[in-house]
């Protein structure tokens, strides 16, 4: 199945981007998904099933350890086959 996650990292800094939102911005850009929109408030990847969960526990670890003190994500299924 194909999946989307939508994520933000907090806190947000509009005069220069955090660290936490930098290492977002390496995990999915680095992560083997088919899509991935990176913006100042919000983000959005595509990608199968094992590709997306495994970007998204990295995502959640990385961030954390890079300052975050809120991550929002939601995840949706987007259609079936890898």
């Amino acid at each position: 199945m194909r999946l989307r996650v939508e994520f933000t990292t907090e806190p947000f800094d509009l005069d220069e981007a955090p660290a936490h939102a930098l290492v977002a911005r390496e995990v999915v850009e680095a992560a083997e998904l088919d899509a991935v929109d990176v913006g100042p408030f919000g983000n959005t990847a595509e990608g199968g099933t094992d590709a997306v969960l495994a970007a998204v526990d990295a995502l959640l670890r990385k961030t954390l350890q890079a300052g975050a003190t809120r991550i929002t994500l939601q995840v949706n299924v987007i259609g079936e086959g890898e």
